[in-house]
């Protein structure tokens, strides 16, 4: 498959419909053949998304000491400068240079009481909010919760087309580990070949959720062949598997490289949202996608520990971090 398939959900929030059961099948071929999908049909509101963009547009313009106040923290919340990460980790380039974007990292919220945030547990902490806009906060927050809720359907589309229960995967996602990130990209110069906005690489979860403006720059490249653009449709969301989801199946389905190129001339914005497991959860190959022909591939690890590895590898301030601590 050389193209990404649309697949339309028709408002649909009914795991047992005969609308999910179709949706299912058309996610399972293209998840299993290209890795990425565009979702349409959602129940996300056009205006909670306009908002979301609004806010993240607005963030960006702020002066840039204004946005190093809430760098980011040890519990990877906060802004990240420009080419401040380098995605040594990727599996299909020696990349060397960094991203040329910066962003807004805004993760699960955690009650001040929770066990979790109270023993600052890795990546258990409080989100951090420019108070300097007093309505960004509400229209993430609003965004989120309803992204989630498609994340959240999809997951149960993903159970039903492996076979299972539709709420068989919902357990592991009772403490989610959740990334929205605020991304803003400049326009890259024509003749800076060899700059990306986000260098070739693979994404480290379950799924990922991506709103993309107007702008273009996304290509993807699907399993034996080249580079192809996933343009922006009006609307829609861009659906891509992650590695861990790739893991869970067994390989069933595909976790695509994928980056950013920003010719557009002008800046580009979007919001990737990241829907991933517990940070405790241990992730198997599951029941449906083994037997005696297709043995597991890899062995069982923890949500946790796999991203920590990439978090600590890929961030510039996870590095400087550990070395001031050594």
């Amino acid at each position: 498959m050389q193209t990404i398939p649309l697949i339309d959900l028709k408002g649909s929030v009914d795991a047992g419909s005969v609308t999910a059961r179709q949706s299912a099948a058309e996610l399972h071929a293209a998840l299993s053949s290209i890795g990425f999908a565009y979702i349409a049909g959602h129940n996300v509101s056009p205006q909670s998304r306009a908002a979301a963009f609004a806010a993240s547009k607005a963030f960006h313009a702020s002066p840039l000491e204004k946005k190093q106040s809430i760098a980011i923290n040890e519990f990877h919340r906060g802004y990240m400068g420009m080419a401040t990460s380098t995605l040594v980790t990727s599996s299909i380039a020696k990349v060397t240079k960094p991203n040329m974007s910066e962003s807004l990292m805004i993760m699960h919220t955690l009650p001040e009481d929770d066990p979790a945030l109270l023993a600052k547990e890795p990546l258990q902490g409080p989100n951090q909010w420019p108070d300097w806009l007093p309505g960004f906060e509400p229209a993430m927050r609003q965004y989120e919760q309803e992204v989630d809720t498609l994340g959240r359907y999809l997951i149960r589309l993903i159970s039903i087309s492996l076979g299972m229960a539709p709420d068989a995967l919902d357990h592991h996602f009772e403490r989610p580990t959740t990334f929205l990130r605020a991304l803003h990209y400049p326009p890259q110069p024509p003749q800076e070949t060899d700059a990306v906005g986000s260098a070739p690489h693979t994404d480290y979860g379950i799924i990922t959720l991506l709103a993309q403006d107007n702008s273009g720059g996304l290509q993807v490249r699907p399993r034996g062949g080249d580079w192809i653009e996933a343009p922006p449709i009006e609307n829609t969301y861009v659906l891509n598997v992650g590695d861990m989801l790739a893991r869970w199946t067994n390989g069933r389905f595909v976790s695509t490289p994928h980056r950013v190129i920003n010719r557009s001339g002008g800046d580009r914005y979007s919001l990737p949202y990241f829907l991933d497991p517990s940070m405790d959860a241990l992730i198997e190959c599951l029941p449906t996608c083994t037997d005696a022909a297709h043995p597991p591939q890899h062995e069982p690890v923890l949500y946790g520990d796999y991203l920590m590895h990439r978090l600590n590898k890929n961030y510039n301030y996870r590095q400087d971090m550990s070395k001031a601590t050594a």
